[in-house]
């Protein structure tokens, strides 16, 4: 019930945002009665003029106050979001542009190298962690083969929507979402919290009862038998699945070439539209099988009576759950492309939402970030989009901090017992993206209606 007044809430708010446009362009032009979207004319105009803006890269000094500031902020955001497995994307944007001195669009391409860097530290420390409840993998690939392509179709989308939308747009947006879905998990952090609460109680009750009668209390959460001590390199080995690992390279190189040859074309040219139109098949084929595979495999188990779930979802595998799914994902890609993160502000809240337990919620999410993020890099790279010392120096912090982070945050739940802790950490870092995306972005959009710019869409094939 709770999802689906969240969905309610986001569907009624992008709709009444987007309805807004005409009257905010309307405003900030004094009233007078102009189109939302501009005509190719003018809006060629217009993006030439937003393109005479100089990109701005500043030069690498270390200990000055601006980069060891913004070498504590990239570590901790880093830490923190892939903890709670959406990247930070809504920090690095803002701290490039106010500390370091970046472009918008320099900031993004850097913010990208953050998450890659920090979500692929985060992969390699997961891989030799083993789930903590079950002899599985502790990444459910199943999810990361059905999210991954709806995913990346979703980054084109939003990309293609950052064209179009204007920036107050973007920014209210952002808002809404972030607003929306940190308010919902830190409802669901706070709810873990409490039953991990009257669990501990629960133990601490028969144990005192126990101990008062000369009773031996037998845990419930510790085996009979000792488990068998793996090395580093047998959970590796056993987290590993090589051949659902190639499907998802093969889809990360299929996009990635689609995406490269179609940034040398033309824009709105034949040739790019059927490279656009491309990503689709690829993405659906992947999605289209994982999704048969999930529902006859759910629909076996039931008609068997086994209530065992197909992978960590707790949910049945319905048309409704799954389409549920896929407009989730293309939506947690859109905001990706409209943002500059990995996706994972979606991703990591929708994980937990549909049953599956913080740790792999976690795991999972950050690796499909790091496919995502590592497509964006790669053609940020070839377009040079951003100086590579700085790339560099940062991708380094956030590689150590991606690793601390989640050495860190095992131990507390290792000490605490409480899983909850990812859930909260996830839900501040969507919150803090919110206020720094919100405070930057309303102090622009007031400078741009008290300037009388254009506040509507603009024309998407002229402004390529």
């Amino acid at each position: 019930m709770a999802a689906k007044g969240l969905v309610v809430y986001l569907l009624t708010a992008f709709s009444l945002a987007v309805a807004s446009v005409y009257f905010v362009n309307n405003y900030a032009n004094g009233g007078d009665a102009k189109p939302s979207l501009l005509s190719s004319s003018t809006s060629n105009a217009l993006h030439q003029n937003l393109q005479s803006e100089d990109q701005v890269w500043p030069e690498l000094k270390f200990f000055s106050w601006g980069l060891v500031l913004a070498t504590v902020i990239g570590f901790l955001g880093s830490a923190c979001g892939t903890v709670g497995g959406v990247g930070g994307g809504g920090i690095f944007v803002p701290m490039l542009t106010l500390i370091v001195g970046f472009d918008t669009k320099s900031a993004a391409a850097i913010s990208k190298c953050m998450i890659m860097g920090a979500s692929a530290s985060s992969v390699w420390y997961n891989l030799r962690v083993p789930h903590p409840c079950r002899e599985v993998p502790i990444l459910d690939y199943d999810l990361a083969l059905l999210f991954q392509p709806m995913l990346m179709l979703g980054i084109t989308l939003g990309v293609s929507l950052s064209v179009v939308f204007p920036y107050w747009l973007i920014t209210v947006l952002i808002i809404i979402l972030f607003l929306g879905t940190s308010s919902r998990s830190f409802c669901k952090a706070i709810g873990m919290w409490k039953e991990e609460t009257m669990l501990k109680k629960a133990m601490e009750e028969r144990r005192a009862f126990a101990n008062s009668r000369g009773e031996l209390l037998i845990d419930a959460y510790e085996p009979l038998v000792p488990k068998e001590q793996k090395t580093a390199l047998q959970i590796m080995k056993d987290n590993m699945d090589i051949k659902r690992m190639s499907v998802l390279v093969l889809v990360w190189i299929c996009f990635l070439l689609l995406q490269v040859i179609k940034n040398n074309m033309a824009a709105c040219s034949p040739v790019y539209w059927t490279l656009t139109l491309l990503q689709l098949p690829v993405a659906l084929v992947v999605f289209g099988y994982e999704c048969v595979k999930l529902y006859k495999e759910s629909k076996k188990r039931r008609m068997a009576g086994n209530q065992e779930h197909v992978c960590e979802a707790a949910i049945e595998w319905n048309a409704t759950n799954i389409t549920f799914c896929a407009l989730c994902g293309v939506l947690g890609g859109t905001v990706g492309g409209l943002l500059g993160s990995g996706g994972g502000f979606i991703l990591g809240p929708l994980l937990l939402e549909i049953g599956v337990i913080p740790q792999v919620a976690s795991a999972t999410a950050t690796f499909v970030m790091m496919f995502s993020s590592s497509l964006s890099v790669v053609e940020f790279y070839l377009l040079k989009r951003f100086p590579m010392p700085y790339a560099l120096y940062l991708m380094a912090v956030s590689i150590l901090a991606g690793f601390w982070g989640q050495y860190f945050i095992r131990k507390m739940i290792a000490i605490l017992k409480r899983a909850s802790l990812i859930v909260f950490v996830l839900s501040g870092v969507i919150f803090a993206s919110a206020l720094t995306m919100g405070v930057i972005g309303i102090d622009k959009s007031v400078r741009m209606i008290n300037n009388h710019e254009f506040m509507g869409f603009l024309d998407f094939c002229s402004s390529q």
